[in-house]
């Protein structure tokens, strides 16, 4: 279980936006380590192929990361641009994981809820024996959770300026409730949304996550230095608000 904090090592970065950003196997391995020294306690990254490109082929990188961090939870994505918004091609790639080696195997999934058949591609992972990830981004997408289980509920809030950030991430939570959406949650923003919701998330006891994927800075603004300097000034953001309560 994810109490705290959810490392989330590059998404779909290239090199070019940080030098920091890992891409090979070798280089997420050691991003995760450090990152979970750190004190992250689960991992979520975006494998990539020989050229670069994100993939759902993702064996090589989960692997690597399970030898640097033991025990330590690691999460892919199932974005369905990966697969150039080919959703069946999306549902082949994840129903081959099912043939992987425990040790290949991600522990779990995010499924965006607004994607192309949603509820098929979580039940491909789930038939995989990986634990599904609900990225819910609006309160629309709370409605569509409905009768799809899903083992954790991502209350993501993109593409959206700073003071707009706890506002937006409170209607989907209420839509949440009202709709009666059972199951553990995780709140987080990217970008601009990013630390107000790291923030907003200690305020309410709900574990985040926090990433070069999400920022490339740190709470005062300044260029981050790596994932690892990123987890360690999420738990020093927590750790103050927690003192001012």
């Amino acid at each position: 279980m994810i109490r705290r904090l959810k490392v989330c090592l590059n998404g779909g970065r290239r090199p070019g936006e940080h030098p920091a950003v890992p891409v090979t196997p070798a280089q997420l391995a050691a991003a995760a380590a450090d990152a979970v020294a750190a004190g992250a306690e689960a991992v979520h990254l975006h494998p990539r192929d020989a050229r670069g490109a994100e993939t759902l082929d993702v064996g090589a990188a989960v692997a690597a990361v399970r030898e640097r961090c033991p025990g330590t939870p690691v999460g892919v994505s199932t974005g369905l641009w990966i697969t150039g918004g080919d959703a069946r091609l999306r549902l082949d790639r994840i129903r081959a994981w099912a043939d992987l080696p425990p040790e290949q195997r991600p522990s779990m999934a995010s499924v965006n809820v607004g994607e192309e058949q949603f509820a098929r591609t979580a039940a491909a992972v789930r038939a995989a024996g990986v634990a599904v990830e609900a990225g819910v981004w609006s309160p629309d997408d709370a409605g569509v959770l409905a009768g799809v289980p899903v083992d954790r509920i991502l209350i993501e809030v993109l593409g959206t300026p700073a003071a707009d950030a706890v506002p937006a991430a409170d209607r989907i939570l209420a839509r949440l409730d009202r709709l009666g959406a059972v199951g553990p949650r995780l709140l987080h923003g990217e970008e601009e949304a990013c630390w107000p919701l790291v923030r907003h998330a200690e305020r309410l006891g709900l574990p985040t996550r926090i990433g070069l994927e999400d920022t490339l800075v740190d709470e005062t603004g300044a260029p981050a230095k790596d994932n690892a300097d990123l987890v360690r000034r999420a738990l020093a953001v927590w750790s103050a608000a927690g003192q001012v309560q």
